[in-house]
């Protein structure tokens, strides 16, 4: 016996889709009509394929983007109001801290495709992402002051993109920025018209996919860690992180390839 059209029910779209190719993956955060705001099925859905990536020797390079008008609108409000129990809201600051810091400890490079608005939890990942393009349109802010609840996670992503002033007056005064003052500051890499983002995205990850893999591995670990040591350790733990590099099968390849004159063909991880 059939069903009946009302017994019939469509799955539900996946809050992140993924599209692999030449080496890229990326993920589009899917919720639409939310302007993609981090609820914590979201959230969870992002770590979990981030997560899968980071096992994925087939990808080179991570692209983070949106579906519909925004990237993304920061977490998800009346979630957190629905439930104002102090477990739960630790529990969901918990969880998107763990999903920004996945972003930056990926073995991959990670580019934040941004359009439309990327505030509070949106800017911070944002600035969590290796590199960013954005779109002419878009728009960035830390607006939780303006509601009485200071952008105090998404500061620290944030804080460590951009300088201090920079980053304090998005802090103070939630005012947006637009994206050519998001380049100025140093939140995004580039910033082009909205016709052209995609592709822009497209042939920047595709450059970097085409290097080694292992190198891109190396670089962003040794990138991150270097960062929060002193000039003298800094210089201690990134000549060793070069001489291990130099013993690599790929560096050789490299090297040679340059010296013969040819494409280096690379191993991988």
């Amino acid at each position: 016996m059939s069903a009946s059209p009302a017994a019939v029910s469509e799955a539900p779209e996946p809050l992140v889709l993924r599209h692999d190719a030449n080496g890229v993956a990326t993920l589009t955060l899917n919720r639409p009509n939310a302007r993609n705001a981090l609820s914590r099925p979201l959230m969870a859905a992002l770590q979990s394929a981030l997560d899968a990536i980071g096992e994925d020797a087939a990808v080179n390079v991570v692209v983070l983007a949106g579906a519909g008008p925004a990237f993304c609108a920061g977490h998800d409000l009346k979630e957190m109001r629905s439930d104002p129990t102090e477990a739960a809201h630790k529990a969901t600051f918990q969880q998107c801290s763990q999903m920004m810091t996945t972003v930056v400890r990926l073995r991959q490079p990670v580019i934040a495709r941004v359009h439309g608005i990327a505030t509070a939890a949106g800017c911070q990942l944002v600035a969590a992402c290796d590199l960013a393009v954005a779109s002419e349109e878009a728009r960035f802010a830390t607006p939780g002051v303006n509601i009485g609840l200071f952008c105090s996670t998404p500061m620290v992503a944030l804080s460590r993109a951009v300088g201090r002033k920079a980053a304090m007056e998005m802090l103070l005064t939630g005012d947006f920025v637009p994206a050519a003052r998001a380049f100025e500051i140093g939140l995004v890499n580039r910033v082009v018209p909205a016709e052209a983002l995609e592709s822009e995205v497209d042939a920047l990850a595709r450059q970097i996919a085409s290097k080694s893999p292992l190198s891109l591995t190396i670089g962003k670990e040794a990138f991150y860690r270097q960062a929060e040591l002193g000039l003298d350790e800094a210089y201690a733990y990134t000549s060793e992180v070069m001489t291990r590099n130099m013993l690599a099968r790929d560096a050789a390849e490299g090297i040679d390839a340059f010296i013969e004159k040819r494409p280096p063909v690379w191993e991988g991880r």
